[in-house]
């Protein structure tokens, strides 16, 4: 079977409901299938992008999640964009910090995010919205990439 190049495929998915979010894990599997993940990466970015697209149906009812493959010759990923026009942010770092939450959830969302990937940002502004960029690098490398 021959293999699909998704470098510079982008799938960008609308976020304002709840189905959403599972149309944004169905993307990343197809947009990923190609690539060198282990069962366990991939479920770390599909519940990477669950808890993003949450944030973004908790507090700013809509947004966008943005899929793309990666690829710096080296390595292939994914990489992931969340934003949103919401309220913004107040205190980052403070959101940042596990079991911090400014409704009754966990405070697992961001920090639990972070944790999953290896590249995060994170950009908010009060009453202009909020973008969170992540990586997730796959373990097989290009080397991997390339061969199939």
């Amino acid at each position: 079977m021959n293999a699909v190049d998704y470098t510079g495929v982008v799938e960008t998915v609308a976020i304002r409901v709840d189905a959403d979010i599972v149309e944004a894990r169905r993307r990343l599997r197809t947009l990923t299938q190609s690539l060198s993940y282990s069962s366990a990466e991939l479920a770390m970015v599909a519940t990477a992008i669950s808890e993003l697209a949450r944030n973004i149906l908790t507090y700013a009812q809509t947004g966008e999640i943005v899929l793309s493959v990666i690829d710096d010759h080296r390595r292939v990923g994914v990489r992931v964009v969340a934003r949103d026009e919401g309220p913004g942010i107040v205190d980052v770092d403070l959101a940042l910090k596990d079991g911090y939450s400014s409704s009754q959830g966990l405070g697992l969302g961001l920090p639990g995010s972070r944790r999953l990937v290896d590249e995060f940002e994170i950009e908010s502004e009060v009453g202009v919205g909020t973008t969170v960029r992540l990586t997730k690098w796959a373990s097989g490398g290009a080397a991997s990439w390339a061969a199939r």
